[in-house]
């Protein structure tokens, strides 16, 4: 009778783990199934836009040559400002910004992973070689602000840094480029 009593406890322990099995790989079925739906269906991309770039080459020609470095308005106005984060400095050191109007900054880098952080701001993504970073924000006060590299690039890393002025929508008056730059001031 032991036997039997044995046979029909090894049976009943065997159908729970088969049951607890079935649960567990149709929520991961499920699970899986809404992070692939949700990719294909909402266009997620990282926010770096997958936008490649030649990071042996960016500072030469194009969009990140020094010329092109700093901020930018637009004949529409829109204001674009471009730097390069390499070891161990920002470049420009200093950047230009409106108050209350959306920039979107775009930076790439030569060397190594950099991060970008702007104190006091949603601003804080990485810069990774052979991607362009893009950030829209939108600085609601105006003064100077800190914008250090918050990934360890190096030894002299913790002097890389940059400053952004947020300057007054009176005082923030482009040259006839479109360039507007923190020595204007």
């Amino acid at each position: 009778m032991s036997e039997l009593h044995t046979e029909i406890h090894e049976r009943r322990i065997l159908g729970t783990e088969l049951l607890w099995a079935f649960g567990v790989g149709i929520l991961i079925a499920a699970t899986l199934s809404m992070i692939v739906f949700t990719a294909l269906t909402r266009d997620i991309n990282p926010p770096s836009n997958v936008e490649r770039i030649d990071p042996k080459t960016l500072h030469l020609s194009g969009e990140f040559a020094e010329h092109n470095l700093g901020t930018m308005v637009a004949p529409d106005g829109s204001v674009t400002v471009r730097g390069i984060a390499t070891q161990f400095m920002f470049l420009p050191r200093c950047i230009a910004v409106p108050q209350g109007r959306r920039v979107t900054l775009r930076f790439a880098t030569p060397d190594v992973i950099h991060g970008l952080l702007i104190t006091g701001t949603n601003v804080n993504t990485m810069v990774v070689p052979g991607y362009v970073s893009q950030v829209h924000t939108e600085f609601t006060r105006t003064g100077d602000l800190l914008m250090p590299c918050h990934e360890y690039c190096g030894l002299g890393h913790s002097e890389m840094w940059a400053t952004v002025q947020v300057l007054p929508e009176n005082e923030f008056k482009p040259d006839q480029d479109g360039r507007v730059s923190c020595a204007q001031r």
